[in-house]
């Protein structure tokens, strides 16, 4: 019982954290929740539930910013998604836990590495990107729970601004999000868990909105980059460490 406590406040403050930096942002909730959630639920619940509260918090935020949403280019960006989704639920789905601890891992750890070096890549530019970026998104959604940073890399090579970057990307979380937990279900959590999760949701949420005005951008771009390179060479170095 002791062990079952102590998991649910870990649980609990993985979600304060994420959801917090997630309001600072528009984005950051999965590079930073994902790996410890996988950690502690293993990767299959771990995945899903980062979709689930991932997509209530975009649900959220976006109520005051939908009218910054760039219904042209998310519409190639979402469907794309949808479509490759269900193949990042199947491989999930076959591999063994420590390869896919292992594939998270590595997924996450790349993510970051291309999200800090700021990468232009022409491919990421127009139509033919925004379909690239969502097709490799939805992928990585389903199978790692990190579909952000393609949809990242697409906006940087857009020079989308700030203020249209946040709606936009909650938009794209909000129906990435959806097809996910279509695809892979619900998590399966006891009852006293879904509780913590809802009230560290909420109690994130508040955190991020009182800091955000006090808060500059560039220390928190380099907190959530810190703290997703740590969590997904932690989970890689599982992942690896089961492998052998």
């Amino acid at each position: 019982m002791a062990s079952a406590g102590a998991a649910e406040l870990l649980l609990g403050g993985i979600v304060v954290l994420g959801a917090s930096v997630q309001w600072l942002t528009g984005m950051g909730f999965a590079l930073i929740a994902v790996p410890a959630l996988v950690l502690v639920l293993g990767p299959a619940q771990g995945v899903v539930l980062a979709n689930c509260a991932a997509g209530v918090i975009s649900v959220v935020g976006l109520t005051a910013g939908w009218r910054q949403v760039r219904l042209g280019a998310m519409v190639p960006l979402v469907i794309a998604s949808a479509c490759t989704v269900p193949a990042g639920s199947w491989v999930a789905a076959r591999l063994p836990e420590p390869v896919l601890l292992a594939g998270v891992g590595i997924l996450v750890t790349a993510a970051v590495i291309f999200v800090i070096g700021g990468a232009r890549i022409s491919a990421l530019s127009g139509t033919k990107g925004a379909v690239t970026a969502g097709a490799v998104g939805g992928f990585m959604n389903s199978a790692a729970g990190v579909g952000g940073p393609p949809y990242s890399l697409y906006a940087v090579n857009a020079g989308w601004p700030v203020r249209e970057f946040v709606p936009n990307a909650q938009f794209y979380g909000i129906m990435v999000n959806v097809f996910s937990v279509a695809a892979n279900g619900v998590p399966r959590l006891s009852g006293t868990a879904w509780t913590v999760t809802a009230v560290a949701l909420v109690t994130g949420a508040l955190i991020g909105r009182a800091a955000a005005p006090r808060t500059p951008e560039q220390w928190v771009r380099r907190l959530i980059l810190t703290l997703a390179l740590t969590g997904g060479l932690s989970v890689l170095g599982k992942g690896l460490w089961g492998m052998g």
